[in-house]
């Protein structure tokens, strides 16, 4: 698609919607738990009724709706309505401190905001504080039925295909968090891409939700509606072990997006055993990383059905994949260097490594991953120094760091922001959270850097135990481990325990809040060691 295209009904897409209700009208298109709440059509007909009340609410073409809620049938619906009026939808993390929300929702302007029980209350206090926010509605309220009547859209609204269809907020770890406009095209390269190279997606398939629908989760509701397949949204509103394996009885051919933290809670549920996995197709894990040692643990559970992704708020769920039978092989071959990979480039998209300058580097080089293709954002939302920064020369910047080999796999050191320069020498985390990962006692690690007067920073590794274990005696075998498998440079300076490591919604460790904790921390460390 070409933004100088002329605005059509056939570009929104919402047009998926249209198209598998008029062919496919019975089928299920949402459900709760094991219990179907729309078919097809049904979903059709309610997002046209909710999209006539928006086009008479006097919204302007591409202005904004929030959505903060834990997933529901209701989210999904309110979607894909914002798209048939010819809106623009800013799914937001439902987990986010009150500020923190008030500040994306009056940066994003939005006028109106679906919202859970839970936030309803909240909102409606702030609405003085929030000139923009018009009107706050909770899903499942009596406001909320009012909106649908006898009205429909019946037809989506004409959109270029840069037209913005999603803002997508970044966790803000570093800063304020930026809004990267997502258009109608980059989603609809997005879905395209996910089912030519990721996963297939027949009708009556089904996809289950546990994971947030304001992420990754609800970026995969396009492909999964384009195909029409029905989108399960959990009872509990989000990730329980028990309840994922139990409505696998209900859904054959199912599949989801997870955490590698979902993965890793999936794998070790006593209820394993029991669940029917014959009905399970894959699960599709990205966000944060996987180790290799997980990895194989989890293939060693769940056979062939696992798949990874890689990609970011800017270039959607959409950079590179190792799909089910790439990472099966890599495990077949004990190809420990590919399984640590985060596959090859996905379809239509292209990768370079660069240095500082943007330069492209050799094969095996390590630099800034760089990305060009039909999914990368049209930039930041009122951001435009960002948008020129990040999109310097035509290519998405990501600020992650890794490297290439002859046979395209990316493979990821860490976001540039996590690199530890000690003693001169560049140290990335991840090598040595592969390794330590490798201990039976070691349930989570992260490696991070501290200020050290000397050496400029000295490595600490911040680890979750499995059980109860005697700290000085698991450092000793941790730092011995480390000497077996990297560079005595390398290796931790610091062992700090904790009960668990700080987690964002999407399950991704928040090591600037590691950094913080461990940099405030003015108790003796007694096995500091010279780099």
């Amino acid at each position: 698609m070409s933004s100088v295209e002329s605005p059509s009904p056939d570009h929104n897409l919402a047009a998926l919607l249209v198209s598998s209700a008029e062919r496919h009208p019975a089928l299920p298109a949402v459900a709760v738990g094991s219990v179907v709440y729309h078919d097809y059509a049904a979903l059709a007909v309610r997002v046209a009724q909710l999209a006539a009340t928006l086009s008479a609410a006097s919204f302007l073409a591409g202005e904004r709706i929030a959505l903060v809620a834990r997933n529901s049938p209701e989210y999904i619906e309110a979607l894909f309505a914002c798209w048939h009026a010819g809106l623009c939808a800013v799914p937001v993390n439902s987990k986010l401190h009150p500020s923190e929300l008030a500040y994306v929702l009056d940066h994003s302007g939005a006028r109106w905001a679906f919202v859970d029980a839970s936030w309803h209350a909240t909102l409606e206090g702030r609405n003085g504080e929030l000139p923009s926010l018009e009107r706050v509605i909770g899903f499942g309220s009596r406001e909320y039925a009012s909106l649908f009547g006898d009205a429909r859209r019946d037809e989506p609204a004409a959109v270029a295909p840069a037209d913005p269809a999603w803002l997508f907020y970044t966790s803000g770890t570093t800063g304020r968090p930026k809004g990267a406009i997502l258009s109608h095209a980059n989603l609809s390269a997005m879905s395209e891409s996910f089912l030519t190279g990721v996963e297939p997606v027949a009708a009556g398939d089904a996809i289950l939700h546990a994971a947030p629908l304001s992420h990754g989760s609800g970026l995969y509701v396009l492909p999964h509606v384009q195909r029409a397949a029905v989108n399960v949204v959990p009872e509990s509103g989000g990730f329980d072990p028990e309840e994922t394996m139990a409505l696998l009885a209900r859904w054959a051919n199912t599949r989801f997006f997870a955490a590698p933290t979902m993965v890793k809670r999936l794998v070790a549920h006593r209820a394993l055993g029991d669940a029917p996995l014959e009905h399970l197709a894959s699960i599709i894990y990205g966000g944060a990383p996987m180790y290799v040692e997980d990895c194989k643990t989890a293939y060693a559970a769940l056979g062939s059905r696992l798949a990874q992704i890689y990609g970011q708020g800017e270039s959607p769920m959409t950079i590179t994949a190792m799909p089910r039978a790439m990472l099966a092989a890599a495990i077949e071959q004990d190809d420990d260097a590919r399984l640590g990979s985060v596959g090859v480039a996905q379809v239509g998209v292209e990768i370079r490594i660069g240095d500082a300058d943007g330069a492209v580097l050799p094969l095996g080089e390590v630099g800034e991953v760089l990305v060009r293709g039909p999914t990368v954002m049209q930039g930041y939302w009122m951001n435009p120094e960002a948008t020129a920064a990040t999109l310097a020369g035509g290519w998405l910047h990501t600020g992650d760091v890794g490297c290439l080999d002859s046979d395209g796999f990316l493979t990821l050191k860490d976001r540039s922001k996590d690199l530890i320069i000690s003693g001169g020498s560049n140290i990335y985390p991840r090598e040595i959270e592969e390794v330590l990962q490798r201990h039976r006692d070691v349930a989570e690690v992260a490696v991070i850097g501290r200020r050290h007067p000397d050496w400029g920073e000295e490595v600490v590794a911040c680890v979750v135990a499995r059980r109860e274990a005697n700290a000085a005696a698991l450092e000793r075998e941790l730092d011995a481990l480390c000497l077996e498998h990297v560079a005595r440079f390398k290796r931790p300076k610091a062992y700090v325990f904790f009960a668990e490591l700080p987690k964002n919604s999407t399950g991704k460790v928040l090591k600037t809040v590691l950094r913080e904790r461990v940099g405030n921390d003015k108790r003796p460390f007694q096995h500091t060691r010279s780099p």
